[in-house]
C-alpha cells in the first residue's frame, strides 16, 4: 500500500455544482488549502462512465488534475435507496434532469417507493472523494449515513436533502444548517454527512492543521 501524500497549496475542487463547491470550501478552510473550483477555471465537465461511486470521483479528479496542473479534489455521491435497488444511486443528479429539478426528482422516487410498497423507506446517501496529482497518483475515501426517506422538509442544503432524515435524527438534511449537517468534531471524528465522514478520513491522511 502507498504513502499518503500530504496535500497543501493551491488545490482544484472538481465540481461545477454550487452546492458541493460551498460544502467543499468550509471543509477545507481549517487546514489553510486555497481551493478553487473546475467552473471558476473555465474546465470542462468529463463524462462520467464509471460503475462506482469513487470511479466517477477518480475521473474527475484526475482530469482536473491534468487541465489545471495542480491536485484536484472530486466528490461523486448519490441517494440510494433499498426499495428502488439502490437507484438512483449513480444516476442521482441525472434524475433531476438538465434543468436540475430535484423537486421532481423527489417526487419520482417518492412515487417509485410508492409502487413498490415499500414501508421501511431505508435509504443512504454514498459519497466518495478522491484526490488526484498531476503525476497520476490518487488517494480515495468513502463515507455513508443511512436513514430514511420522508416528505420532503425544509429548503436548506441542496439535492435530495428535503427528503432524507438520517438516522437519530427528527430534521431532515434539508432541516439543519450546514454547520451542524457537515461539521466535524475533530476530538472524536465523528461527522453527519456522508460527505463529511468521507472527508474526516481524507484529513486523517492527506491534511495537516497549520501550526
Amino acid at each position: 500500500m502507498s504513502q499518503h501524500r500530504i496535500l497543501s497549496g493551491r488545490v482544484v475542487i472538481a465540481t461545477h455544482n454550487a452546492g458541493k463547491l460551498v460544502e467543499m470550501r468550509e471543509l477545507l478552510a481549517p487546514f489553510g488549502v486555497e481551493a478553487v473550483s473546475a467552473g471558476e477555471l473555465g474546465l470542462p465537465e468529463p463524462d462520467e462512465t464509471g460503475t462506482m461511486f469513487s470511479e466517477n470521483a477518480a475521473i474527475k479528479a484526475n482530469a482536473a488534475a491534468q487541465a489545471s496542473g495542480l491536485p484536484a479534489f472530486a466528490d461523486d455521491s448519490g441517494l440510494c435507496v433499498n426499495a428502488l435497488d439502490g437507484a438512483p444511486g449513480l444516476f442521482s443528479a441525472r434524475w433531476a434532469g438538465e434543468s436540475k429539478d430535484f423537486g421532481g426528482a423527489m417526487a419520482r422516487v417518492a412515487a417509485e417507493i410508492e409502487k413498490r410498497g415499500d414501508t421501511t423507506r431505508r435509504a443512504h446517501f454514498v459519497s466518495a472523494l478522491v484526490i488526484a496529482w498531476p503525476d497520476g497518483h490518487t488517494e480515495t475515501f468513502e463515507g455513508r449515513v443511512f436513514g430514511q426517506i420522508v416528505p420532503p422538509r425544509g429548503a436548506k442544503g441542496f439535492g435530495y436533502d428535503p427528503m432524507f432524515l438520517p438516522d437519530g435524527h427528527d430534521r431532515t438534511f434539508g432541516e439543519i444548517s450546514s454547520e451542524e449537517k457537515h461539521g466535524v468534531d475533530w476530538q472524536t471524528g465523528d461527522a453527519l454527512s456522508h460527505r463529511a465522514r468521507a472527508f474526516v478520513l481524507l484529513a486523517q491522511a492527506c491534511l495537516r492543521r497549520p501550526a
